[in-house]
């Protein structure tokens, strides 16, 4: 049986596959793009290759967010699967070949996918945002607990009460404040304070989710 001829071209009687490196730095000359040589074409496919092993550790949901090729998921999953150093770094340099396939949208969202699951979606930084400012208005406002309760009922009014008196107590005073900032330190925050912070996530993500399914039954 004849092997498959490659697809490429003749320079100056010099056969060029496509896809190869050559092929690529001939087109990026025609473009006229300047520096496009080699070390430019192996640091672009290390960095892509680095970018497949990040994928690697990317979490399931966000993975199954970008629709990668198949190719790509298969050779991701084989890359996981192997232990030995030799194989997996065999396996993630055909990584970085298939990623040198993907669109530049692709690429980009491959880019926020990791940035989502190193900083956490826009989403979840408002709810922190959000439980931030609850929790410091709690301590700093009497007439905010009235409040909390009512967009909240389901929270335990007397551990909320609690937590709020403790976490007054363990402030830090004006002056140790002013101390602290003067040595380039955040001031102390006592276990109420974190505690109470927890409570406020807490009760905030269980009322979101409670909306949420109470939205779909009336939908329904």
């Amino acid at each position: 049986m004849s092997r498959k001829p490659k697809k490429g071209y003749f320079v100056k009687g010099h056969f060029v596959a496509e896809g190869s490196e050559m092929d690529l730095q001939l087109k990026a000359e025609l473009k006229g793009t300047d520096g496009a040589t080699k070390t430019d074409l192996k640091r672009e496919m290390e960095a892509l290759q680095d970018l497949g092993s990040e994928l690697l550790t990317l979490r399931s949901d966000l993975f199954a967010r970008l629709d990668l090729p198949e190719k790509l998921q298969d050779a991701l999953a084989e890359a996981r699967r192997i232990t030995n150093f030799e194989g997996k770094r065999r396996q993630m340099q055909f990584v970085g070949k298939l990623m040198r396939k993907l669109e530049e949208d692709t690429v980009a969202a491959i880019h926020a996918a990791l940035d989502e699951q190193r900083n956490g979606s826009a989403a979840e930084k408002l709810a922190l945002h959000q439980a931030e400012h609850w929790r410091d208005r709690l301590i700093a406002d009497d007439n905010a607990l009235a409040a909390w309760l009512e967009q909240f009922p389901r929270t335990d009014t007397q551990q909320i009460r609690a937590l709020i008196r403790q976490a007054r107590k363990d402030a830090p005073s004006d002056h140790e404040a002013r101390v602290a900032q003067s040595q380039g330190e955040a001031p102390r925050k006592g276990r109420a304070y974190r505690e109470l912070f927890q409570l406020v996530r807490h009760q905030m993500t269980e009322a979101a989710a409670l909306a949420v399914h109470e939205e779909r039954e009336d939908d329904a």
